[in-house]
């Protein structure tokens, strides 16, 4: 994990759409930007924190999120979601995150993560739908 150091920073953004809203994916009956959308962006801003620089067969894992979702966003709207890494503790990373629109701050919270050798965890989650 040598290439990793805190301080690293992902960004993702995406611009709300009418798929994206409570309504569509079952969690508000206001065609606002959904939470499960919002942490969605969240995750992908941690991924391009990290993810580029793991070794060959390792991937990183979302293991814990704790986030508020403080204001709403409308339909066409861009939002962008920031992701630093402020912990290494080996295999663990910990994030702290957050989510804006074009006006004001609409998430913060932390982001936890594991890094796991992507062919151990496939075989590990193959053998359980053998079971």
């Amino acid at each position: 994990m040598e290439p990793l150091t805190i301080g690293l920073v992902g960004t993702a953004e995406m611009i709300v759409g009418t798929n994206d809203t409570a309504p569509r994916v079952g969690s508000g009956q206001i065609a606002v930007l959904a939470t499960p959308m919002m942490i969605n962006l969240i995750e992908e801003a941690a991924l391009a924190a990290v993810e580029q620089l793991l070794p060959d067969g390792k991937q990183s894992l979302g293991t814990h999120l704790d986030v508020s979702h403080i204001a709403a966003t409308p339909v066409g709207m861009r939002v962008t979601a920031r992701a630093e890494l402020v912990e290494i503790d080996g295999r663990k990373l910990r994030f702290t995150v957050s989510a804006r629109d074009a006006v004001e701050l609409i998430s913060a919270g932390s982001h936890d993560r594991v890094i796991v050798t992507a062919q151990r965890f496939k075989t590990r989650i193959d053998a359980k739908v053998v079971a």
